[in-house]
């Protein structure tokens, strides 16, 4: 498929002011021995991490000059970073309109774990599916203009 074509089969976000997620911006999860694993991934996978993980960068195909960012973070088992979730696993969601998308899931029965929590890199909110999965909602800075 050529990059033309491409773009004309993906929705444009530009434009659009619609409360929803717009990519992944995370995945996190548990290990026994997260030094060690970070080691693994480092000599097999090529993965540099620090003690946040690695970010891998990407471009938003609508908008070229927006540089997006996905965060690979481990975190030692037993950490209550996941919790209330019993899970091994936490994505994280890049949204947009991310009041507007609360008040949605408010809305639908949703269960918000936390209030929008504000920083330099933009806004937070955790969630639960309906299988109990905690997810976390992120609207980036360069996606809040």
């Amino acid at each position: 498929m050529s990059q033309q074509s491409l773009e004309n089969e993906l929705p444009s976000n530009s434009t659009n002011s619609q409360p929803k997620v717009t990519g992944v911006g995370g995945i996190f999860f548990f290990s026994e021995n997260p030094k060690e694993t970070n080691e693994w991934y480092r000599n097999n996978l090529g993965i540099e991490s620090n003690e946040y993980g690695a970010s891998f960068e990407s471009r938003n195909i609508n908008k070229p000059e927006e540089i997006n960012t996905l965060q690979w973070s481990l975190f030692k088992k037993g950490s209550d970073y996941f919790a209330p979730s019993s899970k091994e696993f936490m994505i994280n969601y890049r949204v947009q309109h991310i009041e507007e998308l609360v008040h949605k899931l408010n809305e639908n029965g949703v269960t918000i774990l936390d209030n929008i929590e504000t920083y330099d890199y933009g806004k937070f909110v955790h969630i639960l599916d309906n299988d109990g999965n905690k997810i976390e909602l992120w609207e980036p800075i360069d996606s809040s203009k």
